[in-house]
């Protein structure tokens, strides 16, 4: 048993204002695995002044300074990674390989793109006589999600570190082991007292507080589409910046010169992967609709072999969905599948056989779907693919771009110069052409109720930069 009973305050572990525990569940037993103590609005509070407090020294640190703290946070997480690996398999029931392949490795990928960008970012920049510079924003509140915890929080302290922001850090409630971890990663690493904070709580209560504090200067959000509008509501007295990167409905399409084996498996996997908890998840496949039952029939092969099982075991490619408000999630909108009239080709509601507890979601593919569909329109955020047929190219568009989202999209074609026209003719704010995986360094964020602004990189560290005009500075 897990005991995280403090918060991280100015460089110390502290004890919460009103102590009391919360339990963790562990999602693949619906066991106890561990407790922490969650915080309140005056804890908040400290944790802000804390902020404020180191903001005037940190934000002058030089930028070598800034490099080194950021290479020793990076040695140390190498360091921490069984770990880290341990962690989010227990919080959010993580694959094994999953947790080592990809769940923390992408937090190590995006600060080592921090590091990068810092390394090269033109702060200052002269128009003639003026002097256009590049300054940190502020104190920031960062509020993460459960479901890439790691990649998460990595791609807001790193560009906030960089840029010379000082930062209070509100992880999921559901996820707040490997946030402490990490907290315990940049102490060893040498951040100043004050530069990072770390409060635990739920939305309503910390993030709230949070988001509506008025010693905050920006506060950047990663979760659901709903949250994101609570957070914008709250952040709006203030006036202050606020970057969110929230929901997807992303849709994959084949088109009909497209290698429909190799596509169809492709874009199946995709969805499941990570037990479908991905913002941009192909989870809207697309296909002509002379070729619907062929699609279908590759979809329905594809969930069927997917292994669903306990994290632990080097075979299980799905683990549980993070917790039972999200199992129950999925299984209402499995129900509004079936009762709108989609065709269920596999999966389904409930558990997979054999698996008598757990939050565990089987693997569901649906054909003959159209947009007005639940299951077409609402981020589901679980192992459930929709198959919409469409009659021609500019149909296809057409379905792909009627989404209140857009965060991501999917094009496979044998004819590249094809799939980047219909590219350009997409809204969202990112195009995977022909099975081609996100770059890292690459800006990452949406169009419409997708969010504003973009994580990772270059881009990822000037959102956390304020610009100014320095008028009559000099000649060159």
């Amino acid at each position: 048993m897990q005991h995280l009973h403090q918060l991280y305050i100015d460089g110390q572990w502290v004890p919460p204002n009103n102590p009391h525990l919360v339990d963790l569940i562990n999602p693949a037993t619906e066991a106890v695995f561990a407790t922490f103590a969650p915080g309140d609005a005056t804890d908040m509070d400290r944790a802000v002044a804390a902020a404020q407090q180191a903001f005037a020294a940190y934000s002058q640190t030089p930028r070598p300074e800034r490099l080194d703290l950021l290479c020793a946070i990076i040695d140390r997480y190498r360091q921490r990674s069984d770990d880290l690996i341990d962690a989010v398999r227990l919080e959010m029931g993580a694959p094994l390989i999953l947790a080592r392949e990809r769940q923390v490795p992408a937090g190590l990928r995006h600060l080592q793109q921090s590091l990068a960008a810092l390394r090269s970012y033109p702060f200052d920049t002269r128009n003639g006589a003026t002097l256009v510079t590049r300054e940190p924003v502020g104190v920031c509140g960062l509020i993460t999600p459960w479901n890439w915890p790691l990649l998460q929080i990595a791609c807001k302290i790193g560009p906030a570190l960089a840029a010379g922001c000082t930062m209070v850090l509100k992880p999921s409630e559901c996820a707040p082991v490997s946030a402490s971890i990490l907290a315990e990663i940049l102490h060893e690493a040498g951040v100043p007292p004050g530069v990072f904070n770390l409060v635990h709580g739920d939305g309503p209560t910390v993030g709230q507080a949070l988001a509506s504090h008025s010693g905050v200067d920006m506060v950047s959000f990663t979760g659901s589409t709903r949250a994101g509008i609570l957070v914008a509501t709250a952040a709006a007295a203030t006036v202050k910046r606020v970057h969110q990167e929230l929901g997807g409905k992303s849709p994959n399409i084949l088109l009909d010169d497209a290698d429909f084996a190799a596509g169809v498996a492709h874009g199946t996997a995709a969805c499941f992967a990570n037990s479908g908890q991905s913002c941009n998840a192909p989870t809207r496949l697309l296909v002509p609709a002379n070729r619907h039952r062929e699609a279908a029939e590759i979809a329905r092969r594809i969930a069927q072999e997917t292994v669903v099982g306990d994290p632990r075991a080097l075979s299980t490619q799905l683990g549980p969905v993070a917790n039972r408000a999200q199992f129950e999630r999925v299984q209402v909108l499995i129900a509004s599948g079936l009762q709108e009239g989609a065709t269920l080709v596999a999966g389904g509601a409930g558990r997979p056989a054999r698996l008598d507890r757990g939050f565990y979601v089987r693997p569901t593919v649906f054909a003959d779907v159209h947009n007005r569909m639940r299951i077409a329109r609402e981020e589901i955020f679980g192992a459930v693919l929709a198959i919409l047929p469409y009659g021609d190219e500019e149909e296809a568009i057409a379905i792909a771009n009627d989404t209140p989202f857009g965060l991501s999209s999917y094009i496979t074609a044998a004819d590249p110069e094809r799939a980047r026209r219909m590219a350009r003719r997409l809204r969202a704010g990112m195009v995977h052409l022909n099975g081609v995986a996100s770059d890292p360094a690459a800006p990452f964020g949406g169009y419409k109720q997708s969010g504003n602004g973009r994580e990772r990189g270059v881009f990822g560290l000037a959102e956390f930069l304020e610009v100014k005009s320095i008028f009559g500075y000099g000649p060159d």
